[in-house]
């Protein structure tokens, strides 16, 4: 997973854009912002790739970039932990460690907490399709099958391995079959 190439790059981009529901070409001048944090993550991605002194340089202004949307947002969203065909759908705090692998079409809503557990450096492995509702908290090296959705406000302490079902509560357990 992840980009390695301008190829890469550009199939994130479109992956990206349809997943938000976008139509036109680039983002607009005022607005827009989730979509101009997601361009601006994947080109950190694509730029990290690279070795030389100028791409050093264009990344450390790109960094800057996704810092200041990061603040502007509430976004901590480490590179490198989405597959293609991310849709963040609100503004509001996220928070993602660089340990997190999250794959291709997945929607994340705000209030988002994905992390390791202390001292392991382990993080959540979620797989591709997946809806993250709002408010939920996925917390240690647990494993999510493709196909998931999680409930508004769950806490996932623990891997679900069947694919195609909704999960809930504190702390998730499979609510029903989709």
């Amino acid at each position: 997973m992840g980009i390695k190439s301008k190829s890469d790059y550009y199939h994130y981009l479109e992956e990206d854009k349809k997943a938000l529901g976008i139509k036109k070409k680039r983002p607009s001048f005022f607005g827009d912002e989730i979509w101009k944090f997601q361009r601006i993550l994947r080109r950190l991605e694509y730029l990290e790739t690279k070795k030389g002194f100028i791409f050093k340089i264009i990344a450390l202004f790109v960094k800057f970039q996704k810092r200041r949307l990061s603040f502007l947002l509430g976004f901590e969203i480490s590179t490198k932990t989405f597959g293609p065909g991310l849709s963040i759908a609100h503004r509001g705090p996220i928070i993602i460690l660089d340990s997190v692998r999250i794959g291709a079409n997945c929607r994340i809503h705000s209030c988002v907490n994905i992390g390791s557990t202390k001292g392991t450096g382990i993080g959540a492995q979620i797989g591709d399709n997946c809806y993250i509702g709002p408010g939920v908290q996925i917390v240690g090296p647990v494993n999510i099958a493709d196909n998931i959705k999680i409930g508004a406000g769950s806490v996932v302490t623990k891997s679900f391995s069947k694919s195609n079902v909704v999960i809930a509560g504190v702390p998730a357990k499979e609510i029903k079959k989709l």
